[in-house]
């Protein structure tokens, strides 16, 4: 469907927990946060009812997010069913990784189409003091298995963050010269803990691998944000998803369904509407619909990422907003 500003909105990312086994340092504090109590969180057949009604709004492409959502049993099923509601033509998948491995056949059986990988360090020491956990094993040897199944889109997401992993940008984006991998460079967003920390531009990041590898190939968008190049001779992409310095909201197409059932239209703000009180009301399908697609027409315009802190400025760590 339309908003306001004319983009056709036909993507959302569902957070089906907030809950992960990992600490990375700008997204979750060291002590963790107060968990979610189980009866807060959407089930699989409120998530499911939901995404009927948001393709009948004009949704068509889901991303299962967290938290790491392979820490909640059962939601390769999930997926599964997902994928067979009419309209929804891809569903896709993030993770850290570090129960990847294990639960790849049953992630191809439910037909996900692509897996996005977070990774910003290829060094076990750094990875270890970024993420409070020593599974950077994991992570590589899930990223290999991968290749067994490929059919599944892999992509690998990799922040920046400055004095720490600059001198690891280029070893980053070789993952993609060796493997039919994407690998893209995500700026960081000011939003929770990451307000207070900095990274490294799309600019800056661009201008060391083509210092390094020469002049890439531009290449068209996919359904999200990123913008992908190919470097001479690489087998897979280097992307760019660049909300700060390379701002995409005139071509935003995305909303966002936490865990408890909030949907976002703009992760800057904290304004959105409750779906899960709408669905435990028993309210009419119909009735819910239609406020889903006012909530969505009504999708700001922009972020104002970059700027001075603002009032509604989205203050919740990624983990509590299916970042």
């Amino acid at each position: 469907m339309l908003d306001k500003q004319g983009r056709n909105i036909d993507y959302i990312r569902i957070s089906v927990t907030d809950r992960c086994n990992l600490r990375c340092r700008y997204c979750m504090p060291e002590e963790g946060v107060q968990q979610v109590p189980h009866d807060e969180i959407l089930t699989f057949d409120e998530i499911l009812h939901l995404a009927r009604i948001f393709a009948m709004a004009g949704i068509s492409h889901i991303k299962i997010t967290g938290g790491e959502p392979l820490v909640r049993k059962n939601v390769t099923a999930l997926i599964k069913d997902l994928k067979k509601i009419p309209g929804i033509e891809t569903v896709t998948m993030t993770t850290n990784g570090l129960l990847l491995e294990e639960n790849l056949p049953a992630l191809a059986d439910a037909g996900v189409d692509g897996i996005n990988i977070s990774l910003d360090t290829l060094k076990r020491e750094r990875y270890n003091e970024l993420t409070g956990t020593d599974g950077l094993g994991q992570v590589l040897s899930a990223i290999d298995a991968c290749g067994n199944f490929p059919q599944i889109k892999i992509k690998i997401n990799a922040v920046t963050l400055a004095d720490f992993n600059r001198d690891e940008i280029l070893a980053l984006a070789l993952v993609a010269a060796m493997k039919e991998i994407d690998v893209r460079f995500i700026e960081m967003m000011p939003v929770g803990l990451g307000r207070y920390m900095k990274g490294y531009s799309q600019d800056e990041i661009f201008a060391r691998l083509t210092d390094a590898l020469g002049t890439p190939e531009p290449l068209p968008k996919g359904t999200g944000p990123a913008e992908y190049f190919r470097f001479p001779g690489f087998r897979g992409r280097i992307g760019f998803i660049s909300a700060v310095t390379h701002k995409f909201c005139g071509s935003c197409n995305r909303v966002r369904l936490s865990s408890q059932g909030f949907l976002k239209t703009c992760l800057h703000y904290e304004d959105g509407t409750d779906l899960r009180s709408l669905i435990r009301s028993s309210m009419p399908d119909k009735e819910i619909l239609s406020i889903i697609e006012s909530t969505i027409k009504n999708k700001p315009a922009g972020h104002d990422f970059g700027t001075e802190e603002t009032a509604g400025h989205e203050k919740k760590i990624m983990a509590q907003i299916g970042g």
